[in-house]
């Protein structure tokens, strides 16, 4: 566990843009909010406001923090908790026990079991391959290598309590979640929309398909923004 709250990285929209809304990020293992950097000014660009926090696995107070900025009447909505590996098991948790605030779920490379790489080569690989963000990973002092590796204990995946949308990423060939157990998991709940990422590795939002993940998350942010029933903006692109 760290020795001091890991900080909040903001990114927020262009000077003159009204604001559309609030991403709050919660990162996986190993991660920082500031590994999701290329995301964030991706969306501000579009006028959404992205606050990113660190792993909730590893700092307990990041669950607190998000909650804080839920109800953060400064930050305008909707609000949408994203959460990346273990990220996205505690965002599950945050919307089920506090729905206030709350008004979509983006989860990314929801974790199903253990994986082991072995080795740093085989984690990078693993995660993402954007030689860019490889590259990010591997000259990142604060990010801390083979937490993949790590038993940790997660929070029992209760979507059957989320009474929000959730949109569900994942990549095709991720190693560390096999596709088809995270679409097992999703299974029976029909408020879930996934989108699969053809050659798509574990962090998909830093992935070498970075670009669509982040038109997907945007088509569902606007569709949001109509109503919580999602309504088709584009034909064809539902």
């Amino acid at each position: 566990m760290p020795s001091s709250p890991s900080p909040v990285s903001a990114w927020d929209e262009p000077e003159g843009l009204a604001a559309r809304g609030t991403l709050i990020v919660l990162a996986g293992r190993g991660e920082h909010g500031g590994v999701y950097e290329r995301f964030g000014h991706r969306l501000a660009f579009d006028a959404y406001r992205v606050r990113a926090l660190g792993d909730p696995s590893a700092d307990p107070s990041v669950l607190g923090r998000a909650a804080k900025l839920l109800t953060d009447e400064s930050l305008p909505g909707p609000k949408v908790l994203v959460g990346s590996d273990t990220g996205a098991r505690y965002a599950v948790r945050l919307a089920a026990e506090q729905t206030a605030g709350v008004a979509a779920l983006i989860l990314v490379g929801l974790p199903t079991g253990p994986w082991t790489s072995g080795s740093w080569e085989a984690e990078v690989e693993a995660r993402t391959a954007c030689p860019t963000h490889r590259a990010r990973l591997t000259d990142d002092p604060g990010f801390r290598r083979g937490a993949l590796d790590e038993a940790v204990d997660l929070p029992e995946l209760r979507l059957d309590l989320v009474g929000v949308p959730v949109l569900a990423l994942h990549g095709a060939d991720d190693p560390v979640s096999p596709l088809d157990r995270a679409l097992s998991a999703y299974a029976g709940h029909s408020g879930v929309r996934t989108v699969t990422f053809n050659g798509g590795r574990h962090d998909v939002l830093n992935d070498a398909s970075h670009r669509t993940a982040a038109a997907a998350v945007v088509l569902f942010l606007e569709r949001l923004r109509l109503s919580a029933e999602l309504p088709v903006i584009a034909e064809g692109l539902s």
